[in-house]
């Protein structure tokens, strides 16, 4: 029978992705969407007449009591949150509405209409905050500093205690920092591989960045969202680490994307404190081991590979809307 699957947070980045994957491997989709959304279906558009748009909400535990009786997932991926993490210092009451309290009514929802499903939380590395160990495992403390690794730590462990309280098949993906063309402007990495392509069109000729000594695991959300789909493969639930397990500079970011682009960064790039983050995390690198052996798991594309990637992505599509 074919396997039917749910996915909040289908318009983001992982969430296109994801969809994609499904259906490839003969998923029939849902993509959960908010009855008011204004959100942008530029992501997806291309798969509209392959999946089911349902509409539902993470504030309404109503409406996901619904949604998730009438289309009787199998596998429920939740990658809906406030995640941007700058916004969360402004909206701290919002992002837990529906980056934590969120996942309770999803948990909720599932134990009373679908109990069989099984569940992927998208958690985050912001849990881990300040960490007392680099790498940082599974088994590593969580220090949130941010209002959305608050968040997230609750929505993390709220997921283990339905888990081990309901017998639910419920697993936690602890990502780190992923990235695609699919990444909205505002987040750094793309911020730079957008830069370098505008600069080398002659349609810009600087980019303003805070720290350039800060240092961030990336790696592509193509390869992220397989380990989401592997988690749920798996005879046993279990929490992982998803990373690339190894950490760049903004400074090696900027150099890349330039070079790729055959532009020395320094002509154009100059720092500005107001683009620093409040609280900026300590070395925050991701310890693959046990993805890699227990789901034979690791990043295909290299970070080199990723900047390119996406740098060419954005030259194609700023030179076909010049």
């Amino acid at each position: 029978m074919t396997k039917k699957a749910l996915i909040t947070g289908l318009t983001g980045q992982d969430g296109s992705y994801l969809a994609e994957l499904l259906l490839a491997k003969g998923y029939q989709v849902f993509g959960l969407v908010r009855r008011s959304s204004t959100s942008n279906l530029e992501r997806v558009s291309h798969l509209f007449n392959q999946i089911q748009i349902v509409s539902g909400d993470l504030l309404d535990q109503t409406s996901l009591m619904d949604v998730v009786s009438e289309t009787q997932p199998d596998e429920i991926y939740n990658l809906a949150s406030q995640s941007y993490v700058p916004l969360s210092w402004t909206q701290p009451a919002l992002t837990a509405e529906y980056t934590a309290l969120g996942v309770s009514r999803l948990l909720e929802s599932i134990r009373r209409c679908k109990p069989d499903a099984k569940f992927y939380q998208a958690s985050s590395s912001e849990v881990f905050g300040q960490p007392d160990e680099s790498p940082q495992t599974e088994r590593t403390a969580f220090r949130p500093r941010n209002p959305y690794g608050v968040a997230k730590a609750y929505a993390h462990w709220m997921t283990i205690n339905y888990r081990q309280q309901y017998k639910l098949y419920a697993c936690c993906g602890i990502t780190y920092t992923h990235e695609s063309a699919r990444r909205g402007a505002e987040f750094v990495f793309r911020k730079i591989t957008q830069a370098a392509a505008k600069i080398k069109l002659g349609l810009a000729n600087e980019i303003k960045l805070g720290n350039l000594d800060a240092r961030r695991d990336w790696c592509y959300a193509k390869d992220a969202v397989y380990a989401m789909w592997m988690m749920l493969q798996q005879e046993q639930p279990d929490d992982y680490i998803i990373a690339s397990g190894e950490t760049h500079s903004v400074r090696e970011l900027v150099e890349c994307a330039f070079n790729s682009v055959g532009l020395d960064w320094q002509n154009y790039v100059s720092v500005d404190p107001a683009f620093y983050r409040p609280d900026e995390p300590v070395q925050l690198v991701g310890c693959i081991d046990k993805i890699k052996t227990n789901l034979s798991w690791k990043p295909q594309y290299s970070f080199k590979e990723l900047v390119e990637l996406m740098v060419d992505y954005d030259l194609k599509q700023l030179s076909e809307n010049k």
